[in-house]
C-alpha cells in the first residue's frame, strides 16, 4: 500500500474485455489504484516482482502459466502480494490447492462487479475472502474422509463454536453476534486457539479443524452469513 493509503492492483486476465470491465471498475474507486495488467501467466510474474502490487487479482485459466502454477511460482519468491483467484467456476480440489499455495481469496467472476472493491479492501486487510457461492464447497475440498481421529487440541467449548463459525467463513462481527460476545472477545479466543492448534492464520485454523474433525459436517452445512440474521452481518463477505 502507497503512502497515500491507495491499495495497489495488478490484474491478470487473458480477456481484454473483462480487464476493461475491472480497469473502469477500479478507477471509480479513489481508494484503489491499478498498476498494471498482464494477460498470461508468465507476465503476471513478471509484473508482480517488477511492481510489487498489495493485491494480484490472477485468472485461474491463464495460457502459458496457469492459475494454480503462478501461485507456487509466486509463493517461492515470499513476496507481500496477496492473491485473489478470478474464475468463473472452480472445482474442489483446484480450491484446496489455491488455499494452500497462498491465495487469500477465490471471486467467481460473475460476481466481480459487485463484490470486487469489497474483496480487495478485506483481502488488503489481511482478512481473506471466499465468495459465499463457494463456502460449502470449501469445507467438502478441506474434508479428509479418511481420518478419523478427533484431536481437539484441548479446546474449550467457546472455542470449539468459534471454531465451527470460521470454517463457513465468518467474520469476527458476525461471531460475536451469533455467540452473544463482543469483537474483542472473539480475538482473544481466537489467538487461544491459533497458539493451542498451531496455527498462523483463517485458513490454516479451517484446513486443521476439518482435517482433525473438529467440525462435524452438520456444523458447517448451513451456517453462513447468507442465513445470518444479523443486522451487521453481510452476505457477500467470507473468510476462510
Amino acid at each position: 500500500m502507497r503512502a497515500d493509503g491507495k491499495i495497489r492492483v495488478l490484474i491478470a486476465d487473458d480477456h481484454p474485455i473483462f480487464r476493461i470491465g475491472m480497469r473502469t471498475l477500479i478507477g471509480t474507486e479513489p481508494s484503489i489504484e491499478l498498476v498494471g495488467e498482464a494477460e498470461d501467466g508468465d507476465r503476471a510474474i513478471e509484473l508482480v516482482q517488477a511492481l510489487r502490487p498489495d493485491i494480484l487479482l490472477l485468472d485461474l485459466h491463464l495460457p502459458r502459466t496457469n492459475g494454480l502454477e503462478v501461485l507456487k511460482r509466486l509463493a517461492a519468491l515470499n513476496l507481500d502480494t496477496r492473491t485473489v483467484l478470478l474464475t468463473a467456476s472452480i472445482e474442489r480440489g483446484q480450491m484446496r490447492t489455491a488455499l494452500l499455495r497462498g491465495a487469500w481469496g477465490v471471486l467467481l467472476k460473475h460476481t466481480a462487479t459487485d463484490l470486487l472493491t469489497k474483496c480487495v479492501r478485506q483481502v488488503s486487510r489481511g482478512e481473506y475472502w471466499v465468495g459465499r457461492d463457494s463456502v460449502g464447497d470449501l469445507v467438502d475440498a478441506l474434508r479428509n474422509p479418511g481420518r478419523t481421529e478427533d484431536n481437539a487440541g484441548g479446546l474449550t467449548p467457546r472455542e470449539k463454536e468459534i471454531v465451527a463459525l470460521i470454517v463457513t467463513g465468518a467474520s469476527n462481527k458476525d461471531i460475536a453476534w451469533q455467540l452473544g460476545l463482543n469483537e474483542q472477545t472473539v480475538k482473544n479466543h481466537l489467538r487461544k486457539v491459533f497458539d493451542k492448534l498451531h496455527v498462523a492464520n483463517r485458513v490454516e485454523l479451517a484446513l486443521a479443524a476439518v482435517e482433525r474433525r473438529l467440525v462435524a459436517p452438520g456444523d458447517t452445512a448451513g451456517r453462513t452469513a447468507a442465513s445470518d440474521p444479523s443486522p451487521n452481518a453481510d452476505p457477500a463477505r467470507r473468510r476462510a
